[in-house]
């Protein structure tokens, strides 16, 4: 089969400037370069834009490229893609008529005072970006407005198919192009919108589908000979009751101080070329919304072949592990494809009654799982004590939330992790590092340490809540410090989340720079190939690896650096997309209980007042009337006044504070 670059199968049509770009930013060899790019690169090599050095074409040190964006009277900035650098300020003598949006070359400016600053050199195209709009009157008018900044999209009305009130459309920024997605006063209409914004989609095309439905459906061992035959022993996996996609099973051996932890080996179905893949880069992760997942593979592989469904055989990535119970440190790992036969499906409900000595085994296979799992849980307790001497336990709560079939909130909780999550974590954390301690260039999950910035930003607000901290020798330190000051004042959660904002955000590179918040010096994404295409990028590396297979190591890693800057991307848009879709179900709750008061707890007093409700329903953020005197942390009562359903903006009114008892100022 002849091998085409992984970039040609990189089937985001609307992106393939951007990826050119970011190729460049890095380095792109010249068998990578496609047939439609090599004129353009000849023009910018005349341009002196670029160098050739070692078979392969990159910027020169002047050059950046990046988006228009934050457009101002008196200039924009430079958003660099493919690069983890500060953002270029252009005046706009220097913009050459580069607008916001617009994909560009610019040339550095060096030796002027200030920060860095560029001018534009080439406009290569625009970045493809969707808005979308709700029509309704503004100036006795109708016009369509944007959701996320009010302003009024310049677009005619006549073409549109539906010009009712609060109809919703989808806007191609680049050609104005509307697609109808529904209104505005409907419920359902939210999860539309939300996918809107990146363009996302649910469904496969037939192609993809046809080869999803092309794998048997069940897994014959017999043509697999070369497999290590795992089914022998009690696997099981354990995951939240809504969970439909099992990635990993564990079996722990007591006796033998052996742990294994079988990953789905959806690279045996998932291979290099084609529409399979390329839906798979595409996507690159899973969308979880609270009432139903969009995957990144087509259920027929997520939810069934791939998934470690219990009681049938499935084919895994296997690591075995024989873990020394004085010191806690793997003595020796061994990775490798296997087959395994899960004994039972558990939720991490499940292990917690058992745990507490509320569940006990119905069937054989269950009692040869339930056997471990006390040893297991002591296991994984004393390895996170290890691991909290380096890394920290940020005790941020999740917010989960049901909806009923009509799309309206049921109910809204914070997640509590218990033993069996911890249990779970534990184990995964230790397949994660392994992967990583395997190669030196890849992909790595990495979490840069908080800028001297940020901290100072993080010291100034603990400051507002009578938390003053200095130094106490190491940020380790500093940072247990402030957390056991929490404790105290029974803020934990809330500090946290001020903690966690100070730091930079986790991402994924192909060098290692260590992960700060674990406390890992080598980290990596191994153990959720079904719903993230790093994990599956991983086994595909360690698998060529493994076999000695030079040239197919060198194909994985050929545009590494382009890939894990995409897919640290996409992984922000699913995030964003979660986190909108809560904001606009926590806005239609509102506008149903306008006038009615709740309690809240103030999370931000900069620029904005806000408010999180915690009452009937919890979760809710917000934006609170100016009121002279209110604190971070204090708690409220608010009035809901107003809804914005559109902006999925909640105002409020300060009604009282709650009294509680003062803390006196602590010096740390």
């Amino acid at each position: 089969m002849e091998r085409y670059s992984i970039i040609e199968v990189f089937i985001d049509y609307n992106n393939i400037m951007k990826s050119l770009l970011i190729r460049l930013t890095h380095g792109l060899f010249v068998q990578d370069v496609a047939d439609n790019e090599k004129e353009l690169i000849q023009q910018w090599m005349h341009m002196k834009l670029l160098n050739f050095e070692n078979n392969k074409y990159q910027f020169t040190s002047a050059y950046r490229a990046g988006i228009i964006s934050n457009v101002q009277a008196q200039g924009a900035y430079l958003q660099t893609i493919g690069e983890s650098i500060r953002d270029h300020f252009i005046d706009t003598s220097y913009l050459n008529g580069a607008r916001a949006g617009d994909l560009v070359i610019a040339q550095r400016l060096l030796g002027k005072r200030g920060g860095p600053s560029a001018k534009v050199i080439v406009i290569v195209g625009r970045a493809e970006s969707f808005s979308v709009g709700v029509l309704s009157h503004h100036n006795d008018q109708m016009a369509l407005r944007d959701i996320r900044t009010s302003q009024t999209i310049p677009i005619s009305l006549i073409d549109l198919p539906n010009t009712e009130d609060n109809s919703v459309y989808q806007i191609n920024n680049q050609t104005n192009m509307a697609r109808y997605l529904g209104n505005l006063i409907d419920p359902l209409v939210d999860e539309k919108i939300v996918l809107a914004l990146y363009n996302k989609h649910d469904d496969f095309e037939p192609d993809v589908l046809e080869i999803a439905a092309s794998f048997p459906k069940e897994v014959d061992a017999t043509l697999y000979p070369n497999r290590t035959d795992l089914r022998h022993l009690p696997f099981c996996t354990i995951d939240p009751v809504t969970a439909k996609d099992y990635d990993d099973a564990i079996c722990f051996i007591p006796s033998a101080h052996t742990l294994y932890i079988a990953i789905a080996d959806v690279s045996q179905y998932v291979t290099p070329f084609g529409a399979l893949d390329a839906e798979a880069i595409y996507r690159s992760f899973s969308i979880y919304l609270p009432h139903r997942s969009i995957p990144m593979l087509p259920r027929q592989l997520s939810e069934t072949l791939c998934s470690l469904q219990p009681l049938v055989d499935r084919l895994a990535y296997t690591f075995e592990m024989t873990i020394d119970p004085t010191t806690l440190e793997v003595t020796n790992t061994k990775l490798y494809e296997s087959i395994i036969h899960s004994h039972r499906r558990f939720t991490y409900e499940d292990i917690d009654l058992f745990l507490e000595g509320n569940l006990v085994a119905s069937t054989q296979k269950e009692q040869l799982v339930l056997e471990y799992i006390p040893a297991l849980n002591d296991l994984t307790a004393k390895l996170k004590a290890k691991r909290m001497e380096k890394g920290y336990d940020f005790r941020s709560s999740e917010l989960e939330m049901r909806i009923d079939e009509e799309g309206n909130i049921v109910s809204t909780e914070f997640a509590v992790e218990t033993p069996s999550h911890a249990l779970i974590e534990d184990c995964m954390l230790l397949a994660n590092k392994a992967a990583a301690s395997l190669y030196e260039r890849g992909v790595f999950r990495i979490h840069e340490p908080p800028s001297p910035m940020k901290l100072q930003s993080l010291y100034t607000e603990l400051a507002s809540i009578g938390i003053f901290v200095e130094f106490q020798g190491s940020l380790k330190e500093t940072i247990t410090a402030i957390q056991a000051e929490a404790t105290k004042r029974e803020l934990e959660s809330e500090v946290d989340t001020l903690i966690i904002r100070a730091q930079m955000q986790a991402k994924y590179a192909p060098y290692n720079t260590g992960h700060f918040g674990l406390g890992f010096e080598r980290y990596t994404h191994f153990t959720s190939p079904i719903r993230r295409y790093s994990d599956l990028i991983v086994h595909r590396l360690l698998k060529a690896l493994s076999a000695g297979d030079t040239e197919e190591e060198s194909y994985v890693l050929r545009n590494i650096e382009s890939l894990c800057t995409s897919i640290s991307e996409k992984e922000r848009e699913a995030s964003d997309i979660e986190i909108r879709f809560q904001e606009r179900k926590f806005a239609r709750w509102a506008s149903t209980v306008i006038g009615v008061e709740f309690k809240a707890r103030i999370i931000q007093t900069e620029d904005q007042i806000r408010a999180e409700i915690h009452d009937v329903i919890t979760g809710a953020k917000v934006n609170v009337t100016a009121h002279f005197g209110l604190l971070l942390f204090d708690d409220i009562m608010v009035k809901i006044e107003t809804v914005d359903l559109a902006t999925a903006k909640i105002t409020g009114s300060f009604v009282k504070k709650i009294d509680k008892e003062e803390d006196s100022g602590t010096t740390l």
